[in-house]
């Protein structure tokens, strides 16, 4: 498939696809994967059946079939000058803030 002429319907069934493909190749039930991913079966089927679920969930599922390591190039910024090299490690360096409810400090 040629991601960059897809439509997002199409990224999601095309992910659920792939999903569903290493599930099966690791002779992994749907009720298997959801134990080891933490989620419901139902977030299994609703994932390889139309790709939709929770980013949380996608990723639970991603690291139970033993992929996350696919995820490691997604959204590297491209360094082309050393000026970009040393902006970058900044940026992606710096200590990253947590949101906090009403009424913390």
């Amino acid at each position: 498939m040629e991601f960059a002429f897809a439509t997002p319907d199409e990224w999601l069934l095309e992910l659920a696809v792939r999903l569903r493909a290493h599930r099966l190749a690791q002779g992994l039930r749907q009720v298997d994967l959801a134990r080891m991913a933490g989620v419901s079966v139902g977030t299994i089927k609703a994932l390889e059946h139309s790709g939709s679920c929770s980013m949380q969930a996608w990723i639970r599922v991603v690291g139970a079939l033993g992929l996350t390591d696919a995820l490691e190039s997604l959204f590297v910024l491209p360094k082309h000058s050393i000026a970009q090299m040393v902006q970058i490690d900044q940026l992606t360096r710096q200590p990253r803030q947590r949101v906090r409810s009403k009424g913390q400090p």
